[in-house]
């Protein structure tokens, strides 16, 4: 039995090299085919498991009732292929400015080099500007060299060293 497609709305489509990119909000539908993007590879195949949806759903829940936070998912021939949260954080620092933080960004790995990551954080960037965001922040494992040169070709610096303590 197939699951019905979730009625969201696009939020930008496009096209990219196999077919039309769309971008859309995550629906809590989507929870399984985001999971396995979260563990498509070296470091999300050790942490992330859809053996237990209960903790995932209970994030989803949180992250899609607050108006700070945006989950979307892309599209491609009806198939969820990528991935990202966008924050909006308020800051004392840069004059009261806002921020955002771009997470959690995942690309099918069949669809890496064909444009739809570069058009995702696009649009997040656009989303900051729109809601006046003085700065748009994101981490990346060291060990994601190719994220990296990805993430440098759309102008982001390596400006700080980031620091995570694990609980």
């Amino acid at each position: 039995m197939m699951t019905a497609k979730p009625a969201v709305p696009p939020l930008m489509t496009a096209a990219v090299e196999p077919g039309t990119f769309t971008l859309r909000r995550a629906a809590r539908a989507d929870l399984p085919q985001i999971l396995q993007l979260l563990a498509d590879d070296q470091l999300g195949a050790g942490r992330e498991s859809a053996d237990e949806l209960a903790p995932y759903e209970a994030a989803f829940d949180a992250i899609d009732a607050d108006p700070a936070h945006l989950l979307v998912v892309g599209e491609l021939g009806g198939e969820v292929v990528a991935t990202c949260q966008l924050s909006f954080i308020p800051d004392l620092s840069r004059k009261g400015s806002w921020r955002a933080q771009i997470e959690a960004v995942r690309v099918s790995s069949g669809l890496r080099g064909h444009g739809a990551g570069a058009l995702m954080i696009q649009w997040a960037i656009d989303q900051a500007r729109e809601r006046g965001c003085a700065l748009v922040q994101l981490t990346t494992d060291k060990s994601r060299v190719g994220a990296h040169r990805f993430y440098e070709r759309l102008g982001f610096v390596a400006s700080h060293e980031g620091m995570k303590l694990t609980l």
